[in-house]
């Protein structure tokens, strides 16, 4: 079975799990790091990673949850990549000037239009994109709310100019009243040194006109795009703790301390592809320590390892919610 066969297949399980529902699309790029293997493994299929030196692949999948529940239902995309052996840093390439085609960074929307196939094909009632800050992109915000019944939900990470005027998002967010407070569990994360607490946050949020960056050139982005910015601030944290601080965008509207406290979370339950990612990596599958000497046999596999790691999620989850049907997995 061919790489693409398998990513089809993985698809369709997902298309049929989603009818009349609304769904969270949670996509984000992980790296699959096989430096430990390069004197054995065939170049071919094969480039840099992430730190520009060792040897692997790209992947970034988009997970599906029923928006209600936060259950996983499958995935409904996978992309695969490679950098060339050769790949230069964003100065040398003249990353800015290129075209969003041209860019890694497309990726997010390419996942869009995949998901398209699985979710809209599979008659989901709705769908709501949700990113890192890595996909703060204008020509998303500009393109996929374009399709009917399609959302946006991203955590900012531009500063962003507001249209006919002379400020900018991030002060005229903490400008705002506050609306409200809530609380939130944090997941510990040994990689930045954060523990587990339990976090209290003061929230605001506000309609915001958002302008083109200047350095787009495209005539066929808007001017300025109508989106809501909600944010979310952590009230007296640790003082060994960075405090959470998000200032989360989206084409819902957010009218109300109720929807505002849904749209946060909505961005919580983007916590489950992180979780996706360790189960197929050193807290599960182990992927990077396979045997396979083909890097496109490892590619295919790593496309199992995360259906396997989907079913375990699922599996995880149906253990509190005994009503739930065992097809959802098998």
């Amino acid at each position: 079975m061919t790489l693409s066969e398998l990513t089809k297949s993985i698809s369709e399980h997902c298309q049929q799990q989603v009818s009349g529902l609304h769904v969270l699309a949670i996509s984000d790029t992980s790296e699959i790091n096989l430096e430990n293997h390069r004197g054995r493994l065939k170049e071919q299929g094969l480039g840099l990673v992430g730190n520009n030196q060792d040897v692997g692949f790209f992947i970034h999948p988009t997970l599906a949850l029923n928006a209600e529940t936060g259950f996983p239902l499958g995935l409904s995309a996978v992309q695969i990549w490679t950098r060339a052996m050769d790949h230069a840093d964003k100065k040398a390439r003249k990353y800015k000037q290129l075209p969003i085609e041209k860019k890694e960074s497309y990726k997010w929307l390419a996942s869009a239009e995949k998901i398209v196939y699985s979710l809209d094909g599979g008659d989901a009632r709705m769908v709501t994109h949700i990113g890192d800050r890595e996909s703060d992109l204008y020509e998303e915000w500009a393109t996929v709310p374009k399709r009917q019944n399609h959302h946006l939900l991203i955590r900012a990470c531009q500063n962003r100019c507001l249209w006919n005027g002379t400020e900018l998002l991030y002060e005229y967010l903490a400008k705002q009243p506050l609306e409200g407070t809530c609380s939130l569990k944090v997941q510990g994360d040994k990689r930045t040194g954060r523990r587990t607490r339990e976090a209290f946050l003061a929230v605001r949020f506000v309609p915001v006109d958002i302008q083109r960056p200047a350095s787009l050139n495209a005539a066929d982005y808007p001017t300025h795009l109508g989106i809501y910015a909600v944010e979310v601030r952590e009230i007296q944290p640790p003082k060994d703790q960075e405090p959470i601080l998000w200032r989360l965008l989206t084409t819902h509207e957010v009218m109300s301390l109720e929807k505002a406290l849904q749209i946060v979370q909505w961005y919580c339950w983007r916590w489950r592809i992180e979780q996706l990612f360790a189960t197929i990596k050193l807290a599960g599958l182990d992927i990077e320590s396979s045997q396979l000497e083909s890097p496109d046999a490892i590619k295919k596999l790593t496309v199992i390892a995360l259906s396997v790691a989907v079913r375990t999620l699922q599996m995880v989850e149906g253990r509190e919610s005994p009503q739930l049907s065992a097809s959802l997995a098998f």
